[in-house]
C-alpha cells in the first residue's frame, strides 16, 4: 500500500511564505513525476507545479517566480516553497505522484493522491 503524506499548510498573511511537504510511503518501488495541485472553492482542481524524477519542473503561470518546486528522492519526499503569497493563492493543496509500486516495473506508475492541506492567505 501506498501512501502520501502532506504537511506544512497553514494561515499566513499577504507577502509571507509557507512550504508544503508531501512524504510517500509504502511498498514503492520507483516514484516518477511528483506535482502539486490546488483547489479553490467553486473552482477545478489546477495544478500548481510538477517535477520529474530527474529535477525537471513545471510551473503555472500563476505562480512562476513565487513558488519552488523541488524533492528529496532519497526521503521520497516533495516540497513546495511559497513566497509572497497572495489571497488568490488560499486553496486546498493537493500532492499527487505517479508511483510504481513494488512488482510493477513498467510504464509510468500509478496515480496517487494526498489528502489535502488548506493554505489560507489572508489580506
Amino acid at each position: 500500500q501506498v501512501q502520501l503524506v502532506e504537511s506544512g499548510g497553514g494561515l499566513v498573511q499577504a507577502g509571507g511564505s509557507l512550504r508544503l511537504s508531501c512524504a510517500a510511503s509504502g511498498s514503492i518501488f520507483k516514484i516518477n513525476a511528483m506535482g502539486w495541485y490546488r483547489q479553490a472553492p467553486g473552482k477545478q482542481r489546477e495544478l500548481v507545479a510538477a517535477i520529474t524524477s530527474g529535477g525537471i519542473t513545471n510551473y503555472a503561470d500563476s505562480v512562476k517566480g513565487r513558488f519552488t518546486i523541488s524533492r528529496d528522492n532519497a526521503k521520497n519526499t516533495a516540497y513546495l516553497q511559497m513566497n509572497s503569497l497572495k489571497p488568490e493563492d488560499t486553496a486546498v493543496y493537493y500532492c499527487n505522484a505517479k508511483i510504481l509500486p513494488i512488482g510493477v516495473t513498467r510504464g509510468n506508475g500509478y496515480n496517487y493522491w494526498g489528502q489535502g492541506t488548506q493554505v489560507t492567505v489572508s489580506s
